[in-house]
């Protein structure tokens, strides 16, 4: 019933997982938490009670915004079968789908809310993927990335990937507090940034 309301046909249900958020680490957990509250804040300002969020993972933001927001409908995607399977099973109130950001199998304006918490910066083409978020959204996008260059900086000063001058691997976007804000601007008015250290996290109400 979920999936013939928000869905195109021929998409089946799928899940996720992954270990970013699983570092013992207090300083990064630290760092973490203060990512994770302010995505919750700012998804609790937009009351939706339809949300999709792209790039679920491990299922750790879909946590925070099911709590923040107690939606009628939450669908937690990704493009990783195994990721959509591991967030499904933590998450008994998500739909789990395994989908292409860049080319969402959902109907226009099928939800209140689209959520994209380090999505981005790992797409060959993230202008399209945020074409699509816009075109599903009926109101909102959450989205977040690293911000550089104190991203790379950070990840040199725990001596991770030197050879890649601190890059994150898989990380193919790259962008400071203002180029990002400027990208998230063709999807519709900026409502509020937040910059937990080290990230840069917009929500933005559809134009």
């Amino acid at each position: 019933m979920i999936a013939s309301a928000v869905m195109a046909p021929g998409l089946r249900p799928a899940g996720t997982y992954g270990d970013k958020y699983t570092t013992r680490n207090p300083v990064a957990r630290f760092l973490v938490n203060g990512f994770l509250d302010a995505v919750a804040e700012l998804a609790r300002r937009t009351c939706a009670r339809r949300v999709l969020e792209l790039g679920a993972g491990e299922g750790e933001v879909t946590c925070r915004v099911i709590e923040a927001l107690r939606p009628e409908l939450c669908v937690a995607t990704d493009l990783a079968a195994s990721c959509v399977r591991c967030a499904g099973g933590r998450l008994p109130e998500a739909f789990g789908a395994q989908v292409d950001a860049a080319v969402l199998p959902f109907r226009d304006e099928a939800f209140d809310l689209v959520v994209a918490c380090e999505v981005l910066e790992h797409l060959e083409e993230p202008g399209r993927a945020l074409r699509e978020m816009r075109r599903v959204s009926g109101a909102w996008i959450l989205a977040s990335v690293p911000r550089e260059p104190l991203w790379r900086a950070l990840n040199v000063a725990r001596l991770r990937y030197l050879a890649d001058l601190g890059n994150t691997p898989g990380h193919r976007q790259h962008w400071s507090r203002s180029d990002f804000l400027d990208l998230v601007r063709t999807a519709g008015r900026i409502e509020e940034v937040r910059g937990p250290v080290p990230w840069t996290i917009a929500l933005c109400r559809k134009s």
